[in-house]
């Protein structure tokens, strides 16, 4: 069993950074790949990024690319994701998940084995 808690969440002006964490619980987190997930008010939830269980490979949404990096500490059972250039359309609830499989770590259709229970991140024009 991993549980998952999403920190770093907060109110940040357009062209600011926020360094989000998702601390896991369980001695096991090393064996998964990570993902980070975000759900604005009324819309589906969109993948950000994904780091696979070494930390080798990483995958980022288009919307993010340039402007976010995945990271993950497996001494510290935690993974991060460093947002910077923040822009308006960034604001929404943050989740970070776990899976097996990089590959279903980041898709957005299969199901994960965990999910955290988000942290909102806002950004003001």
């Amino acid at each position: 069993q991993v549980q998952l808690v999403e920190s770093g969440g907060g109110l940040v002006q357009a062209g600011g950074s926020l360094r989000l964490s998702c601390a896991a619980s369980g001695r096991t987190f090393s064996s998964y790949a990570m993902g980070w997930f975000r759900q604005a008010p009324g819309k589906e939830r969109e993948f950000v990024a994904a780091i696979s269980w070494s930390g080798g490979v990483t995958s980022y949404a288009d919307s993010v690319k340039g402007r976010c990096t995945i990271s993950r500490d497996n001494s510290k059972n935690t993974v991060y994701l460093q947002m910077n250039s923040l822009k308006p359309e960034d604001t929404a609830v943050y989740y970070c998940a776990a899976a097996k499989s990089l590959v279903v770590v980041q898709s957005t259709t299969l199901v994960k084995d965990y999910w955290g229970q988000g942290t909102q991140v806002t950004v003001s024009s």
